[in-house]
């Protein structure tokens, strides 16, 4: 199914759609570590690459390609490459387009794992990175240098849902021979495409939205096809892959995505704003409200502000963690993307292992929460987090 031809609601339930000789309705589960061939020859020319075909499922199974093919179709984006996990994604884009010597311009916003990434392990490796300001374009212009080879940014930003400006960003990547990748976890191709903004690569942690109950884990990479043989390659040979039940979880997840999208952001505005008129919260943060730095960006490269909403207590960590204590009904778990509303205290949990000073520079303080607000009804969110607040 071609994008343009049908809506994305469709594409999400019926692109990628392979049937076997069975005919079945819904996407076959094909477990199976290996294919077999019908002669030598077809094997030797399966695995040059002369004859398409399904080889071992370190890196190839038809349930994982029916899961590329239907994000590609939904992101706009030539080739996708699945792979177990969102973090693990990343390193696939590394590993695969990176060499040592290079240097990468990243936003010092990333998930902490991400920060863990590129300021520690990778630099083990002679790959250096620059933090900049995430939505400071002349920060990231000014920190490129000759060899210059990835910009890295996630737009919302995790957790004060930053936004940069992809299409800006993709000038200055552009400009140097650089590319320019995007974590659009947060948004989903249903609400930010930055393919289409500019961007070359889309990385994805499948395991919050894409699934949407938190259920299995997974990643993906997407883009042209020049830029996604390295990926493939690195992972057909490191293995870094998701499972073929995984994807077939993901497949399932996705048939609702655009609902679930939805529903996730009308709740999660109507919570942001509820939060902004209570006297024991400092700050709201939300691209969806006129409060947000990057409201008018946010309406340009976003259909709407997501499903996750930030804010600042009045007393620091000990008011905060008495919110998080409170709770009843929202689940204390570092995860997002469910459909049960999750609550975080970012600075001891996702962002515990950066420094004090990256958690400064990242806007990061020790009352601040995330609430990844999910599908309950939004009166008992609001009525399990004033219990905290009072």
């Amino acid at each position: 199914m071609a994008e343009g031809e049908y809506g994305l609601e469709t594409l999400a339930i019926r692109a990628g759609t392979n049937r076997s000789q069975f005919n079945e309705h819904s996407e076959a589960l094909y477990l199976t570590s290996s294919f077999v061939f019908s002669n030598a020859a077809e094997a030797a020319a399966t695995f040059s690459g002369q004859r398409p075909g399904n080889i071992y499922g370190r890196f190839t199974n038809p349930t994982v390609t029916a899961f590329q093919e239907r994000l590609s179709v939904l992101e706009g984006a030539e080739n996708c490459v699945a792979t177990a996990s969102g973090m693990s994604a990343i390193l696939a884009t590394v590993m695969g387009l990176l060499s040592a010597g290079d240097h990468v311009v990243a936003s010092q916003s990333l998930f902490g794992a991400t920060v863990q990434l590129f300021g520690n392990i990778m630099k083990r490796f002679g790959i250096d990175t620059t933090f900049v300001s995430q939505t400071d374009v002349a920060a990231w212009r000014a920190a490129m240098k000759p060899n210059t080879r990835l910009l890295f940014a996630e737009t919302p930003s995790n957790p004060l849902t930053e936004i940069c400006d992809i299409a800006a960003l993709s000038q200055v990547a552009r400009q140097a021979g650089a590319w320019l990748a995007v974590d659009n976890c947060f948004c989903t191709p249903i609400l930010q495409r930055p393919l289409d903004l500019g961007a070359d690569i889309v990385i994805h942690s499948a395991t919050k939205y894409l699934d949407g109950q938190g259920r299995v884990l997974g990643g993906a990479v997407l883009g042209r096809k020049e830029v996604i043989d390295p990926v493939f390659a690195f992972l057909r040979t490191a293995g870094p892959t998701m499972s073929a039940f995984n994807a077939w979880i993901f497949l399932k997840g996705m048939e609702t995505l655009k609902l679930r999208m939805d529903a996730h952001s009308r709740s999660a505005l109507e919570l942001a704003l509820w939060l902004e008129q209570q006297p024991q919260v400092e700050r709201v943060y939300y691209p969806g409200l006129p409060s947000h730095p990057q409201y008018a960006l946010a309406r340009q490269q976003q259909k709407t502000g997501g499903g996750i909403v930030s804010f600042d207590v009045k007393g620091g960590k000990d008011a905060a963690w008495r919110v998080v204590d409170a709770t009843r009904m929202i689940s204390i778990t570092a995860n997002l993307g469910d459909t049960k509303t999750t609550i975080t205290h970012p600075a001891t949990t996702t962002h515990g292992r950066i420094t004090p000073e990256q958690r400064a520079a990242a806007g990061i303080g020790d009352g601040l929460l995330r609430v990844a607000v999910g599908l309950e009804a939004v009166p008992d969110i609001q009525n399990d987090l004033v219990r905290g607040l009072k």
